[in-house]
């Protein structure tokens, strides 16, 4: 094939991946509003059944299991550590963000809450976060420790540090099956990765492919619908969430090592998808709070929509801000006028 028939079907070619890759969080973002447009107007698209059911609406847990496998292989021996400190530093950033207002507007406003949203309701919202959209991100805005910190942070998608916050002893047991599920995979490719450099390279090319699938299996079970059901606050809440990314992407970069700051502290700013089953978990540890559970049910099922869209943007956001700092100071130009004014500061 000649040097000109290959320029021409270079230029058939759309070449989406990359073009994808290249939006700030497009692989997150663009199968999400696909597979949430599909599941408002279309849904019984999802529900055809065989593969198309299995892949684009069941898929989720097959398709994270994976991915853990794919980044887990990514993670150097030498390296363990960091992922540990980091999914423990973004898991009590979550949960003693979450217990201080869910705990100040119970004791400001009482049990009716603040804006119609009851305090449980905040510890919930806040104390959860979307682990899925999480390692999602990670794919795109950070490293293998990031993505390795999942097998920690996982630890608050569900109703088990708002029973904590809220005294429920009697059904906040540690769910070490659910540690250990998410530990299983990260392992087998971090076993596998640092025995051969062929798989881990393998890993890395699919990582993006695998990214995309996923993605569109989270939206598949959300519904624009929701956010009409839960009306105003609601959507206060998921704001209100999505807001906590910007706190927790300053107290990350104070907490970990220069070298490896990234955006990603900004990316636990979510509410868990499966954060709506949490009031029925509090109701059912205290009856009292049962009068609340079916709008407080539809308000966290907003706010993770909510938070699920506007994340991958601040997280790219931050991304971008960090870049360009970088290549301002670090480049020739930068750091000439970095070393001028601080001459002029010195004196």
């Amino acid at each position: 094939m000649s040097e000109e028939n290959v320029k021409q079907e270079q230029k058939k070619d759309l070449d989406l991946l990359n073009r994808m890759k290249a939006l700030p969080g497009g692989l997150v973002i663009i199968p999400l509003v696909i597979a949430v447009l599909i599941a408002t107007f279309v849904p019984q698209a999802f529900q055809i059944g065989g593969y198309v059911t299995a892949l684009f609406y069941d898929g989720n847990a097959a398709m994270m299991g994976f991915f853990l496998i794919v980044c887990g292989s990514t993670i150097n021996v030498k390296q363990v550590g960091m992922p540990l400190y980091k999914g423990v530093t973004l898991t009590a950033m979550k949960f003693i963000l979450g217990v201080i207002v869910g705990l100040a507007v119970g004791k400001i406003c009482g049990p009716e809450g603040f804006l119609g949203l009851a305090p449980f309701v905040w510890i919930a919202a806040l104390t959860n976060s979307n682990g899925s959209l999480y390692i999602s991100l990670s794919s795109q805005f950070g490293n293998a420790t990031d993505t390795g910190a999942i097998s920690i942070l996982s630890l608050n998608d569900g109703p088990f540090f708002t029973l904590i916050a809220l005294g429920a002893t009697g059904l906040a047991n540690i769910p070490l099956n659910s540690l250990i599920a998410t530990l299983v995979p990260i392992l087998i490719g971090f076993i596998w990765g640092n025995l051969d450099e062929g798989f881990r390279k393998a890993c890395g090319t699919a990582q993006p492919i695998v990214t995309f699938f996923m993605t569109i299996s989270i939206g598949a079970k959300t519904d624009v619908k929701t956010i009409v059901t839960a009306g105003a606050a609601g959507v206060i809440l998921g704001l209100a969430s999505a807001a906590t990314a910007v706190i927790f992407f300053y107290v990350f970069q104070l907490l970990v090592p220069k070298k490896e700051r990234n955006a990603m502290g900004a990316a636990v700013g979510t509410t868990a998808l499966n954060s709506a089953m949490t009031p029925a978990a509090v109701a059912e540890a205290d009856p009292t709070m049962a009068q609340y559970t079916e709008m407080a049910t539809a308000q966290c099922a907003t706010a993770s929509i909510i938070t699920l869209f506007l994340c991958p943007f601040i997280v790219a956001f931050f991304d971008r801000r960090m870049q360009k700092k970088q290549q301002g100071i670090y480049s020739p130009e930068g750091w000439a006028h970095f070393k001028v004014e601080s001459a002029k500061a010195a004196q």
